[in-house]
């Protein structure tokens, strides 16, 4: 009998493992699920005006100054790798957008970062300037949270603003379909 019952508690444990191994792919990839309708609908159109790549930039804050408030106050690791996979999301949908813009441009003028004109901040024709933003904002965090990686204001600060930027994500596709008096091109599962 005693053998039953340890089989049984082996049993649930082995559920309670496997639900937790589910939960937690859900949380990994949940956040970033909601972009495949919108990728394709952006790449079947060919259209990125519904699309604002500033939620991308907004998403790409929030995760980089999360990853640096893992490291200076360690929680979830699934919370990390989601940060991750959202920053790889991003840089996804910020690809295939610089793509298709290429592709309709009928002006000749690329912007490029190195331009260094605040009107067209965030709106390179280069994906290579989305990286290397992304990289100098990485490597500046880095500096600062090296340096102030002891002070745990500091740390706290830096979960707040990214959780701050991450509260901020739907102002900048509202300000799209404002500017656009339109949701066309925006996927169904964005708007809810």
């Amino acid at each position: 009998m005693d053998a039953e019952v340890v089989l049984q508690e082996e049993d649930m444990v082995g559920s309670w493992t496997l639900l937790s191994w589910l939960a937690s792919f859900v949380m990994v990839f949940g956040g970033a699920l909601p972009y495949v309708p919108q990728y394709q609908e952006i790449q079947k159109s060919s259209n990125t005006e519904g699309f604002s790549t500033r939620v991308c930039l907004v998403l790409l804050i929030a995760n980089i100054l999360r990853i640096f408030f893992w490291i200076g106050k360690q929680f979830e690791l699934t919370l990390l790798l989601q940060s991750v996979v959202m920053i790889l999301t991003m840089f996804a949908m910020l690809h295939l957008c610089c793509t298709v813009q290429n592709t309709n441009r009928v002006s000749t003028k690329q912007h490029r970062l190195s331009d260094l004109n605040l009107h067209y901040f965030w709106k390179w024709s280069a994906f290579e300037d989305y990286l290397l933003f992304c990289f100098g904002f990485t490597v500046v965090c880095a500096v600062i949270t090296l340096l102030l990686l002891d002070s745990v204001v500091f740390v706290e600060t830096l979960g707040s603003l990214a959780v701050m930027f991450e509260a901020m994500l739907g102002i900048p596709q509202l300000l799209q379909n404002f500017h656009n008096r339109s949701t066309k091109g925006m996927s169904l599962c964005a708007r809810g």
